[in-house]
Order: C-alpha cells, then sequence, then structure tokens
C-alpha cells in the first residue's frame, strides 16, 4: 500500500481536524472531509479534498478530531451510511475513560477497528505535520495507518492494544500543560497587578531552570493581544473538566486542576471562550471582560 492509494475520511474540520486534514493531502492521500457545519469542510477542496453529506465513504480509515465524546459519537452516526466495514477509525479527540465503552460500542455496530489516539500539539504543529500521537490500538493495524501517522504527527507512542492506555495519558499529559499555561497566566496578571514589567520577569528567569520555550510563547501571546487560539479556553475547560473526573473517579483529588477549569469557564464568560487558553489571564480579573482596574 503507497501513500496514494490510503483513503483517509477526516470527520470534524475545526482547528485541528483542518490542519490535520491539509497534512494528510501533502503527503499524497485520498482525503474526505466532514463536518456537521457543511461551510467549514468547503474550503478543504481548494486543497483536494472531496466534501459531501458522508464523507467517510470507502475509506481506509476514519479520522474523528472533533469537541468532545458525544460530537464524536454524532460524526460517526453522520458517516455510517457510507463506513466500510473493517475500517479502521483513529479516535484522535481528548475524550475521558468515562467516555470509552460508548465509542467503543459505537466501533463494534460499524464493523470498524477502534484506536484509541489521542494527540499532543496545537494548530501549529498540526498544521505543520508535527503532532505526537498517543496510540492504543491492535498490533495488526498498524501498518495500515503507518501513512495516516507519518502524515499528521512527528512521532507515534505506542502504549499498548486495548483502548483507554493512550486516553489516560492524554490526560495526564494536559494536566500538565493546563498547569503550566495558568502559572504563565498568573504570573502576567500578578505583574501586571503590582506593576512590574513582565520583561523583568522574563529576564530573571532566563536560562535557568525555570524558563521555557512555553512560558515565551505564552507570554508573547498575551503581551501582544492577540489571542488567536492555538487551543481555545472552551475546549481547554472542557479537557480541564475531563481530568478531574478521571481524578475523582481514580479516588485523587486535583485542586489545581479544578480549579483552573473554573479559570477558564470565568475567562469563557467574560468573552474570551474562542481565544487561546492563554486567556486564562483574563480571569484575574473582575471587569466584565475581565480586564484589569486602569487597563
Amino acid at each position: 500500500m503507497t501513500h496514494r492509494t490510503t483513503t483517509v475520511a477526516v470527520l470534524g474540520t475545526g482547528i485541528m481536524g483542518a490542519a490535520m486534514a491539509r497534512s494528510l493531502l501533502r503527503a499524497g492521500l485520498d482525503v474526505a472531509a466532514w463536518n456537521r457545519t457543511p461551510s467549514r469542510a468547503e474550503p478543504l477542496a481548494a486543497d483536494g479534498a472531496r466534501t459531501a453529506a458522508s464523507a467517510a465513504e470507502a475509506a481506509d480509515v476514519v479520522v474523528t478530531m472533533v469537541h468532545d465524546a458525544s460530537a464524536v459519537l454524532d460524526a460517526v452516526r453522520a458517516a455510517a451510511p457510507g463506513l466500510r466495514p473493517g475500517a479502521v477509525w483513529l479516535q484522535t479527540t481528548t475524550v475521558g475513560p468515562g467516555d470509552l465503552p460508548r465509542l467503543t460500542a459505537s466501533a463494534r455496530e460499524h464493523g470498524l477497528v477502534y484506536v484509541d489516539a489521542p494527540v499532543l500539539g496545537t494548530r501549529g504543529p498540526a498544521e505543520n505535520g508535527e503532532l505526537t500521537v498517543l496510540a492504543a490500538g491492535p498490533r495488526d493495524v498498524r501498518d495500515r495507518l503507518a501513512p495516516v501517522l507519518e502524515a499528521v504527527g512527528a512521532r507515534t507512542s505506542w502504549v499498548g492494544e486495548e483502548p483507554g492506555a493512550a486516553t489516560r495519558l492524554k490526560l495526564v499529559c494536559n494536566s500538565w500543560v493546563l498547569t503550566v499555561t495558568h502559572g504563565v497566566a498568573e504570573a502576567l496578571a500578578l505583574a501586571k497587578g503590582l506593576d512590574v514589567d513582565p520583561q523583568d520577569f522574563l529576564d530573571a528567569v532566563a536560562g535557568g531552570p525555570l524558563d521555557m520555550g512555553y512560558l515565551r510563547a505564552k507570554a508573547a501571546l498575551l503581551r501582544s493581544g492577540e489571542l488567536t487560539p492555538g487551543f481555545a479556553v472552551r475546549t481547554a475547560e472542557k479537557d480541564a473538566r475531563l481530568i478531574v473526573a478521571a481524578g475523582e473517579a481514580a479516588g485523587v483529588r486535583l485542586d489545581v486542576a479544578a480549579a483552573g477549569a473554573e479559570r477558564l469557564r470565568r475567562a469563557a464568560g467574560q468573552g474570551h471562550g474562542d481565544e487561546d487558553m492563554a486567556a486564562s489571564y483574563h480571569a484575574s480579573f473582575d471587569g466584565p471582560d475581565g480586564s484589569s482596574p486602569g487597563a
């Protein structure tokens, strides 16, 4: 099988799904794209994708990248008339362990081979085909998935054969991402409140163990005021609540994650829901739009 003979249906063409579809097209795969709102899939036609009410017809691989587990199930139901029994379902949406029984039941219903495959990365890595794919699924489908995984990711980490192992790892990874994001947001908010130049903060930690590229990237976004979403506040809140729920189910109390979810809820309520998750910064202030006194 060559890359050009692999047919992939991408269900969900938001920030991440559209970027992944373009990476697949650049790799020479035959791509069909579907979105619940058809107009969001149409721009991919200019890049060579097929768009249709049921985009999964005759697909070797079906990729789902939508908001949450309910949206995943809706997408698969919508695509069901064209699904080919035996196709591999690469489920890349971040979901919770409690969602897996519904998803695997849907796979059985439609005769699909389910692969649990959430991804690490935001808009930029997705656009460049540089995501990290965390995957759990049967060994006998991994060769079939290779062209897809090579197109969308810089690295694939197989962590097991049973669904769930990759989802659990993704929640652990995202708990760290969100913790660091809120840390940057709160540090810059405190700097503003205390009349500290944020550049002085960045210079103070430069080159030491507390410095990191992620700090620099999120601080630059906040200082520019241009919070174009790499990963939006609303989606980050959804993931934070999945993390808290997974911890509770495992008997682990996650106070920081719970507080972070509340920060994101407040930021969304102030009108920042579709901005980058660094907009957690605005939740530090009481203005209706998350502005600080004197801003």
